[in-house]
C-alpha cells in the first residue's frame, strides 16, 4: 500500500507500494486465500473505490489496475465457509481460470520436466537427458506440490547425476 515519510521509524523516504507502481497495468497477487482478514479488507476497498492510501498518508491516490489473483485452494468454498470475504471473492472472481493439477494432465510432466532441465544447463555444460525409466517414473507420480515440485525434483536430479543422463534413482 505504500507509506510516507515518517509514518512509522523507518519510513525515511516516501514509498509508492505495488498498487501505485501497477497503476495503468495488473497486479498479480498470488495465494490469495492466505491473506489476513484485516488485508482483505484493505484490498477490497482499494478495489472498489479504486484507490490507495499510503500509511501515514493523508489523502487517497487514485489506482487504475487490473488484478491477476491465484490461489490453490477452492476459493468458493472458502467464501461460503466465512474463511474469505464473500465480497472480496465476487469482486475478484470477475474471469474465473482453472488450471488443472499436474497429476490430471500427466502429458505435461515430461515436456515440463524437459523444459526445466534445459532451464538448468549453464556455462557449458552438456544438456541432460531423461532415461526412458526416469520419464515413466515422472508420469506415475502425482505431483502434491505440482510444478514447484517437480522443478525441485529436476533440480535434485542435476545434481546427484553424474552423467547426462537422469536416471530414476536420482528422482527419489
Amino acid at each position: 500500500f505504500g507509506y510516507k515519510r515518517g509514518a512509522f521509524t523507518d519510513a525515511r523516504s516516501d514509498r509508492s507500494g505495488l498498487f501505485v507502481a501497477a497503476d495503468q497495468g495488473t497486479l498479480f497477487l498470488a495465494e490469495i486465500g492466505d491473506l489476513s482478514p484485516t488485508l482483505q479488507a484493505k484490498l477490497l476497498r482499494v478495489l472498489q473505490e479504486r484507490e490507495v492510501e499510503r500509511v501515514g498518508g493523508r489523502k487517497p491516490v487514485p489506482v487504475d489496475i487490473r488484478v491477476l489473483a491465484t490461489s490453490n485452494r477452492d476459493m468458493a468454498s472458502e467464501a461460503k465457509a466465512g474463511r474469505f470475504r464473500e465480497d472480496l471473492y465476487y469482486r475478484l472472481n470477475v474471469f474465473p481460470l482453472h488450471n488443472l493439477p499436474l497429476r490430471e494432465r500427466r502429458g505435461d510432466i515430461v515436456p515440463l520436466a524437459k523444459r526445466i532441465l534445459a532451464r538448468g544447463i549453464t556455462g557449458g555444460h552438456t544438456a541432460y537427458t531423461l532415461a526412458p525409466e526416469a520419464q515413466a517414473s515422472l508420469t506415475t507420480y502425482d505431483w502434491p506440490g505440482n510444478i514447484r515440485e517437480l522443478e525441485n525434483v529436476m533440480q535434485r536430479a542435476m545434481i546427484l547425476t553424474t552423467g547426462t543422463v537422469i536416471e530414476p534413482r536420482q528422482l527419489a
